[in-house]
């Protein structure tokens, strides 16, 4: 006896099985759950298909018309939330085709003429991918955007730098946001060198070998956008790498947000007091009315977790699939569709609470005001007098031992004070660790002098402006 399910009929390889699919199968083959989210990409496609189609001579005008009219009606059912989505169908594909099966009879079966499920999911995909890939640069954007802005306000805030998370030497609060900056500029050149590498389209490569039909592949990826059809059909729908690139890409990103997500947490606390979140980002405690948790940067901190292990999930499935298609390639979207949103969701949130937070500039110029912060300084004071580095760092050494022995502060030492421990000293503590001067004194170019700075935001400033300008120009002829 037959297992229970849905009839072979309906399924799209009705003619080679006679035996029901089990209701199990069924269930744990789907993919319409998650893969709906390609809709709109799959309904472009195959309005793009049939227009090849009909312009080959294999659909006539009223066919092609047929179609088209149907699919637009698809369209706007699944917009509306008005599309009946059926499990038994498995996927997307088979969905979009049944319902326009209903809408328009036989006629909807020459819509997968040429075309195999294998090219057009990877077609799908590439094209999700592109838009996925767009937003996450313009987020990124965003973000960068709110950082400058936020620096340009900070340029004359000092506050320590950190290694080993001791204080280490003190810098302008601009100078570190705009490490951020510059990290999150190498995220959004990720996404936008992936576009280059998604320019060739999967559609023509059929289910692995291409077709015997005269089909017009170059015409139909220049109608999607593309540069045109992929060079190899086996490669078309084999790969998956532009998906691990956009995964990769996206949990770089995150590390980077969890970076920052990790100082706002830190520097929120009570014991850093350098800054206080607006109530906005911030949530409280069910039991401590005192409490204000820092819950938001947590979260991204977390949630970049996840998007370190859908990389990780897809290298997994990919590693030992020989060419071509292998169902197990089915799990390539959900990780895709949760890093996008992930990621979207970290950038909206990172901007809102690094726009809105306060700054407690007294308290980071507090922290940063202790001489033995410019310990380095006294040892490059020597260095210009002509002592071997090694030699005045090991003087300097000195001179830190006796002050925390001695319980001295290290700018009130004397240049008589400091020749006890280097005869080469020829300033008092106080002229070498002035935190003002000190600052000034690292003046190249990616310094934290105020000149430095002040030319990095510029920099900064107009590489927003014209990566925006691009992207937008790139949308626009999307």
């Amino acid at each position: 006896m037959s297992p229970q399910g849905d009839g072979p009929r309906n399924k799209p390889w009705a003619g080679r099985f006679q035996e029901r699919t089990s209701p199990a199968v069924e269930r744990f083959s789907a993919s319409i759950h998650f893969d709906r989210a390609l809709a709109r990409y799959d309904i472009r496609l195959s309005m793009a298909h049939a227009r090849m189609l009909r312009r080959t001579g294999l659909l006539s005008e009223s066919q092609e018309q047929a179609l088209l009219e149907g699919l637009d009606a698809v369209a706007a059912e699944i917009e509306s939330g008005d599309f009946p989505f059926d499990p038994a169908l498995e996927d997307i594909h088979m969905n979009v085709e049944a319902r326009l099966l209903e809408r328009i009879g036989p006629d909807a079966g020459r819509l997968h003429t040429g075309r195999s499920r294998n090219d057009q999911v990877a077609t799908d995909l590439a094209l999700y991918l592109l838009d996925a890939s767009r937003a996450a640069e313009r987020g990124i954007l965003d973000l960068r955007q709110v950082l400058v802005e936020r620096a340009r306000e900070h340029v004359d805030t000092v506050l320590p730098g950190y290694t080993h998370l001791q204080r280490a030497q003190p810098v302008r609060l601009a100078h570190h946001w705009l490490a951020f900056v510059e990290m999150l500029g190498r995220d959004g050149a990720r996404f936008r060198d992936l576009r280059g590498r998604l320019d060739r389209c999967p559609l023509g490569a059929g289910a692995l070998a291409g077709s015997t039909l005269p089909l017009d592949p170059e015409q139909t990826a220049r109608e999607l956008g593309f540069a045109g059809p992929t060079r190899n059909s086996m490669d078309a729908v084999a790969s998956r790498d532009g998906a691990l690139e956009f995964l990769s890409a996206a949990a770089i990103g995150m590390v980077h947000l969890s970076r920052l997500a990790e100082e706002l947490v830190l520097w929120s606390t009570s014991e850093f007091g350098f800054i206080e979140l607006a109530d906005a980002y911030a949530t409280g405690s069910s039991l401590m009315p005192q409490k204000k948790n820092p819950d938001v940067p947590e979260l991204v901190r977390g949630r970049a977790g996840r998007a370190i292990g859908n990389l990780v999930t897809l290298l997994t499935v990919m590693k030992g699939l020989p060419l071509t298609y292998n169902r197990d390639m089915q799990e390539d979207k959900e990780p895709v569709f949760d890093s996008a949103t992930t990621l979207r969701d970290a950038l909206e949130v990172t901007c809102g609470a690094v726009a809105t937070l306060r700054v407690n500039a007294e308290r980071m110029r507090q922290a940063a005001g202790d001489p033995l912060l410019l310990a380095t300084d006294l040892a490059e004071a020597l260095v210009r007098e002509g002592v071997p580095f090694r030699e005045a760092h090991e003087a300097v050494g000195r001179v830190v031992h006796h002050c925390l022995e001695k319980d001295l502060d290290l700018s009130t030492l004397s240049r008589e004070d400091l020749g006890a421990f280097h005869p080469a000293f020829t300033a008092p503590a106080c002229e070498l660790t002035n935190l003002d001067q000190a600052l000034e004194r690292r003046g190249l170019p990616g310094g934290t002098a105020r000149k430095a700075v002040a030319a990095a935001l510029e920099v900064a400033e107009r590489a927003i402006t014209r990566e925006r300008a691009q992207l937008e120009a790139e949308a626009g002829g999307a």
